[in-house]
C-alpha cells in the first residue's frame, strides 16, 4: 500500500479532467501523476531509499503538490513545515527531524547554507533560483513509474503541530492512517469527480493536507489553489462559478457573513466545512439563514484525523455537536486524571482507538508515552460527552481550562454566548492570573465594523446566559487576535502579549 496509489487510480480513470488549478496553470490528473512519477524517480537517482526524510517548507503551490507525491511515491516520508517559520525555527525543526533533502523557496537559501555546508542536506530544491530547481529534478526523472509497495505501517508523512499548547511536535502518520483519512472525509462528504476544491489552508496542517487536498485527489476532484483568505479573492472565485466546495476556519466564515449578498457571490457552492477550531453554534445557524447551507464540521486533529464528522446525511446534521464517530473509529469519554470510562452525558477527556491515529512523536518517546493510556488509547486533550444518539459535544480543550474562585471554566462556553452579541466579531477567553480569584476570566474582543462595545451592557446580557462565576469580569477589545497560519487563535500569545504589556 501507497498513499500515492490514490493518485495514480485517479489518473487510471480520470486522466484527462483537471486534477489542479493555479494562477492560470491547469494540470490534468494524467499530466499530475506524469510529473510525480519524474520526480520520485529523480529522487531515486540521487540516492534517495524508503523510509528516508524529505522536507517541504513552502507555501501552497502546483510544485508543492508534485514534489509531496513524489517523495511518497520513492517510500520516502514527507516531513511538512508552516513555511511562515522563522530561520531559527526551520533551523530546530530541520536538526530535529534531520531530512536528508528540502524542498524550500529562494529567500530561505541563504539560512540554510550551513547546513548545506555541513552535509546535514544533502540537496535543497526550489521551483527556481536554486542550484536544482523541481523542474530539473523533473526533467532527470521518468513519466513512467508505480508508486513502491511499503507496509500498512511504514510511515508516509511527519506533520509538525501548530504548537498551540507549546512546542511543536512532529505526528508520525502512517500509509494506512493517511488512505484511511483520505477514504473517510471523502466517504463523509460524498465527494465526487465533479468537485471543485477552493484551497487556500496551508498544505503542512491536517486540515488543508489530509482533509482538503488528499481527500480531494482520493475521489478525483479538482484542487483550486489560492494564497491566503483574501475574502475579495475568495468571493470572486466562488462567484465565476469556478468551485462547489469550500473549506475554512470558523473566523474567515464570520468576515464573509458581512458580505452584501453572500449568498449570490458564493456561486455554485454547495458545500461548506469548517475546521481548525471550535465554530461558535451563532456562526453555524446565521450561515445557514443567510446562504442556505450548513457548515459541516468534524472532530479531528494532527494526531487522529478524523475522529467524528456532523454529518453524512446533511438532514440529521446536529448544530452544537461535532457529530458521530466514522466508521472504524472508536471513541470513549474517560476521566481525566483516572482514565474511568465515564457514562453518557457526563463530561470527560475524548479518547480514541483506530487506524487513523498516529504512531507518535518523531524523537519524543516522553512526549508519545503521555498521548495514551496504558491500554493504547490515545488521549485528545479535548474534553466533551457524548449523548444517547452518539453524538459527541465538545466542551473545550483541557489545557485552556480557567480556574475562577475555585470553579472550572470551560471558555468555548463563554465564547459561545459572545457570539450571540451583534457587536463581536471574534473573541477569545482566557484565564489571566488574579490575587482574589486565583484565575480572572477575561474576554478579548475584536469587534464587527463599525460597532462600539457597551462593557455594562454586555456583561448585564451574559449575566442571563450563564452562571455568574462564568461571565467574564474584564473586556478588551483589540484590533486583531493572533492565529496560526493555519487561522486557529492563538490563546497562550494572547495571554502573553497582554501580560508582557502590563510589565
Amino acid at each position: 500500500m501507497n498513499l500515492a496509489n490514490n493518485l495514480e487510480n485517479s489518473a487510471r480513470f480520470f486522466p484527462d479532467k483537471p486534477a489542479i488549478r493555479e494562477d492560470g496553470l491547469e494540470l490534468t490528473y494524467a499530466q499530475f501523476n506524469d510529473q510525480v512519477n519524474r520526480v520520485a524517480t529523480g529522487l531515486i537517482k540521487l540516492g534517495i531509499k524508503p523510509g528516508d526524510l524529505i522536507a517541504l517548507c513552502a507555501p501552497n503551490s502546483a510544485d508543492w503538490l508534485i514534489f509531496y507525491f513524489g517523495v511518497i511515491k520513492a517510500g520516502a516520508v514527507a516531513v511538512t513545515l508552516f513555511n511562515t517559520i522563522t530561520a531559527g525555527e526551520l533551523n530546530n525543526l530541520l536538526n530535529h527531524a534531520k531530512p536528508r533533502m528540502l524542498f524550500t523557496t529562494p529567500d530561505r537559501l541563504h539560512d540554510l547554507e550551513p547546513m548545506m555546508g555541513s552535509g546535514m542536506l544533502e540537496k535543497v530544491f526550489c521551483s527556481k533560483e536554486s542550484e536544482m530547481t523541481i523542474k530539473d529534478l523533473i526533467n532527470s526523472g521518468s513519466g513512467t513509474f508505480e508508486a513502491l509497495d511499503m507496509k500498512r505501517d511504514d510511515l508516509g508523512a511527519i506533520l509538525y503541530t501548530g504548537g498551540t499548547t507549546g512546542n511543536p511536535k512532529g505526528v508520525m502518520i502512517t500509509h494506512e492512517h493517511l488512505i484511511f483519512s483520505s477514504h473517510s472525509i471523502a466517504y463523509y462528504e460524498h465527494s465526487k469527480p465533479t468537485d471543485f476544491a477552493l484551497c487556500f489552508q496551508p498544505f503542512n496542517h491536517v486540515f488543508g493536507q489530509l482533509h482538503i487536498m488528499n481527500a480531494t485527489v482520493y475521489s478525483a476532484g479538482c484542487l483550486e489553489l489560492i494564497a491566503g483568505a483574501d475574502p475579495d479573492k475568495v468571493l470572486s472565485l466562488t462567484e465565476s462559478g469556478r468551485i462547489t466546495k469550500f473549506f475554512s476556519v470558523p473566523t474567515v466564515y464570520v468576515r464573509l457573513l458581512n458580505t452584501p449578498d453572500l449568498k449570490k457571490k458564493l456561486g455554485k457552492v454547495n458545500y461548506c466545512f469548517s475546521a481548525g477550531a471550535s465554530m461558535a453554534m451563532e456562526i453555524v445557524k446565521q450561515w445557514r439563514e443567510v446562504t442556505g447551507i450548513t457548515i459541516a464540521e468534524s472532530l479531528g486533529m494532527t494526531e487522529c484525523m478524523p475522529i467524528t464528522f456532523n454529518h453524512y446525511y446533511p438532514e440529521h446534521h446536529v448544530v452544537g455537536s461535532v457529530g458521530q464517530t466514522v466508521c472504524g473509529l472508536e471513541a470513549q469519554i474517560r476521566h481525566t486524571t483516572t482514565g474511568e470510562l465515564l457514562e453518557r452525558g457526563q463530561e470527560g477527556e475524548i479518547c480514541v482507538k483506530g487506524r487513523n491515529v498516529m504512531k507518535g512523536y518523531l524523537n519524543n518517546p516522553e512526549a508519545t508515552k503521555e498521548a495514551f493510556w496504558d491500554d493504547g488509547w490515545m488521549r485528545t486533550g479535548d474534553i466533551g460527552y457524548l449523548d444517547n444518539n452518539n453524538f459527541l459535544y465538545l466542551v473545550d480543550r483541557l489545557k485552556e481550562l480557567i480556574i475562577s474562585g475555585g470553579e472550572n471554566v470551560f471558555p468555548r462556553e463563554v465564547e459561545e454566548s459572545l457570539y450571540t452579541v451583534k457587536e463581536v466579531g471574534e473573541c477569545a477567553v482566557v484565564g489571566l492570573p488574579d490575587k482574589e480569584w486565583g484565575e480572572r476570566v477575561t474576554a478579548f474582543i475584536k469587534l464587527k465594523p463599525g460597532k462600539e462595545l457597551d462593557k455594562d451592557s454586555i456583561k448585564s446580557y451574559l449575566k442571563t446566559k450563564l452562571a455568574p462565576f462564568k461571565v467574564p469580569k474584564e473586556y478588551i477589545v483589540v484590533d486583531e487576535l493572533p492565529k496560526t497560519p493555519a487561522g486557529k487563535i492563538l490563546k497562550r500569545e494572547i495571554k502573553k502579549q497582554y501580560l508582557d504589556g502590563k510589565k
